[in-house]
């Protein structure tokens, strides 16, 4: 089975994360099959950034996100694409909207 997961990456108490597909079984730190995104929860607001097209590609393919990073897609509103991808809405539509996020997201930040 498949994982869409957080690997941890960083120094001692400045953590962040890179979003990574895996299978089950390998270690938290270890073997991956691809890179997708990153995390930064130290900053304020935190910092995410993903290759929405290929977390929809993994996902249709069968790949599930880990629970903290099913909760962080839900907080971006990942999922919700996700899921009007699934029901037939057009990709690049999808990846305009969330550009149009992220960059909502980074005004409030600079803010």
């Amino acid at each position: 089975m498949v994982r869409i997961r957080l690997r941890r990456i960083g120094q001692r108490h400045q953590p962040s994360y890179r979003i990574v597909v895996a299978d089950v079984e390998s270690p938290r730190d270890g073997r991956f099959l691809e890179i997708i995104g990153s995390y930064i929860p130290t900053t304020e607001p935190f910092t995410f950034e993903v290759q929405e097209d290929r977390v929809f590609d993994w996902m249709s393919k069968g790949a599930q996100p880990s629970d903290s990073v099913a909760k962080l897609f839900q907080i971006t509103g990942v999922l919700d694409r996700y899921e009007r991808f699934k029901k037939g809405e057009s990709l690049e539509t999808l990846l305009e909207e969330a550009k149009i996020a992220g960059k909502e997201r980074a005004a409030k930040i600079k803010a």
